[in-house]
């Protein structure tokens, strides 16, 4: 965290070096990406994946969507615009905070702005890079709905203080959870550690990873706490497809 100096931000396990959450899925037709959060350049960097061939999105708030100026070269590696699968939301303020990328072609020289297309996604499962993708509706805080993703046995769940009860149907039987846990103490928007846990508990995932997590959670001191079925994911991690 900016300006902190506490045993975890000073840390010198790389582990404990947290980046804004998203994650990308290697499908048969292509890299999924969930979320272009403001470090992704950093990210595929890091990782060395060189495409992205579409994008679907939880929810529309900025630790999430800022990165998505950095898609402006896929348009030449595709040969085409990249399809950015969101709800209603995410796609007004996609088009308000960048405005530019909708901009008629004829004024702007290529590679000046990302190319997208935009699909448009409710609840209804959708096909996507040779999968289907399951979108699961989660309360992120009493004001703010959000989507998590299934895909196979794998689902990713950040960003979440209530998973609603007909949502947990589509949670089940889950080789690994991704799920958000912000925090030990309760916070109006996201799971807190026992929250989370509960949660776990109630879905009965083989394995869970907590993400989202800020700088009151040691990678090591809190894997030693938890359950050994339940893991702090971290910058890299990589998790295997069926």
């Amino acid at each position: 965290m900016i300006g902190c100096d506490c045993p975890v931000c000073s840390s010198e396990n790389p582990r404990n070096r947290r980046t804004r959450c998203g994650a990308i899925l290697g499908l048969p037709e292509g890299n999924l990406l969930i979320d272009t959060p403001p470090d992704l350049r950093e990210q595929l960097l890091r990782e060395k994946i060189g495409i992205v061939h579409s994008v679907v999105y939880t929810h529309e708030h900025a630790d999430h969507i800022f990165g998505l100026d950095d898609l402006r070269l896929m348009q030449f590696y595709l040969g085409g615009p990249v399809p950015i699968y969101c709800e209603d939301l995410v796609e007004k303020r996609i088009r308000k905070s960048f405005d530019y990328a909708f901009r008629d072609r004829s004024e702007l020289h290529a590679g000046a702005v990302p190319q997208i297309e935009i699909r448009r996604i409710d609840q209804e499962p959708f096909a996507c890079l040779g999968v289907q993708v399951t979108p699961i509706p989660l309360n992120h805080g009493p004001h703010f709905d959000v989507f998590g993703f299934r895909i196979g046995d794998v689902a990713y769940c950040t960003d979440v203080k209530e998973i609603p009860h007909s949502s947990k149907q589509l949670l089940h039987g889950l080789d690994d959870l991704v799920l958000g846990c912000l925090r030990r103490t309760p916070h109006a928007t996201h799971f807190s550690l026992d929250e989370a846990l509960e949660a776990v508990d109630e879905l009965a995932p083989r394995r869970t990873w907590f993400t989202h997590c800020s700088h009151e959670f040691d990678y090591d001191a809190l894997n030693d706490e938890l359950p050994a079925h339940v893991r702090l994911a971290y910058d890299g991690l990589e998790i295997p497809l069926k």
